[in-house]
């Protein structure tokens, strides 16, 4: 169709379509003065709308007047794109049903089973994947539907998605993995999941921070507990600091203890020359500064 000036017939298909009105619709489209997959200004059909809102009824009131299934906005995106992030499982399978292609990709290599993953809608991801839906298709920046969930602390979509053999370690282009996405967000339910699937538990991103380093900046403690148990690095990292660098310069106490503990050296220098001790007084962290001269004074003391 082109995208020529909307007329008052395709403005009223339009407004029907996004109410839900199916008898309307079914007026509107049999007085032939407007033709179902009209597009407004940026692309968008009466289906498109009728499925972004769930409407079930005037959805298939479109397709059964010939409304084309796999129409896309400028953005690419399609009807099946919409109800997949809308959670409208009835929707997705009936758009399957009538021809839709169910890895449509938008403009940014998103298909419908990310944004299913994305929204956390575990049913529509279930029946997508059961319907041909590539777990393991990844956008233009390389992030997956494994990532997107991970990102989001979608536990159960995470244990799907590696049942149907989603890479555990497919990374971005900026070499963030799942893990590491999980870890930074604080989803410790989720880092637990990932690392018992046999993810990497120091895998870097380009600028060399791992999970751990992350969770540590961010003072992330459950997630930290969970990397701890797969022996993350203490040591120095690509990026030229420890993890307790990280909490010591952030501040964050009971992390500084989580990882001491676990034999975290507070007399490690990073690439400036500085302990986390020093970091820590540097930047009037008096809490972590205070317990890690407690820490170096055991340590003397012990030697």
């Amino acid at each position: 169709m082109s995208m020529k000036k909307e007329s008052p017939w395709d403005v009223e298909l339009h407004l029907s379509a996004a109410r839900g009105d199916s008898k309307r619709l079914q007026v509107l489209l049999e007085s032939g003065r407007v033709h179902v997959d009209c597009k407004d200004k940026d692309g968008t059909t009466p289906l498109i709308l009728a499925a972004a809102g769930g409407h079930v009824e005037a959805v298939t009131e479109l397709l059964q007047q010939g409304a084309d299934p796999n129409a896309k906005r400028l953005t690419s995106t399609t009807a099946l794109f919409f109800a997949a992030q809308g959670g409208f499982l009835d929707v997705v399978n009936l758009l399957i049903d009538h021809g839709a292609t169910v890895d449509s990709c938008s403009i940014d290599g998103g298909t419908p089973l990310f944004v299913a993953c994305q929204c956390g809608h575990l049913d529509v991801v279930v029946s997508m994947i059961e319907r041909g839906a590539n777990a393991n298709a990844h956008m233009k920046d390389g992030a997956t539907a494994l990532f997107i969930a991970a990102q989001n602390g979608h536990v159960r979509i995470l244990e799907v998605l590696l049942e149907q053999g989603a890479k555990t370690d497919a990374a971005r282009t900026d070499g963030a993995t799942p893990l590491w996405i999980a870890a930074q967000m604080g989803h410790d339910h989720a880092v637990r999941r990932l690392l018992k699937a046999g993810a990497k538990v120091d895998t870097t991103r380009h600028d060399g921070a791992t999970p751990l380093f992350k969770a540590a900046h961010k003072g992330h403690t459950a997630v930290i507990g969970e990397l701890l148990k797969y022996r993350p690095s203490l040591g120095i990292l690509p990026n030229g600091e420890s993890a307790l660098h990280a909490a010591a310069l952030t501040g964050h106490m009971t992390v500084a203890r989580q990882l001491v503990g676990a034999g975290a050296d507070p007399l490690l220098t990073n690439q400036e020359g500085l302990t986390p001790l020093q970091l820590a007084l540097r930047h009037s962290q008096v809490q972590v500064a205070n317990y890690l001269k407690d820490r170096v004074g055991t340590r003397t003391a012990s030697r």
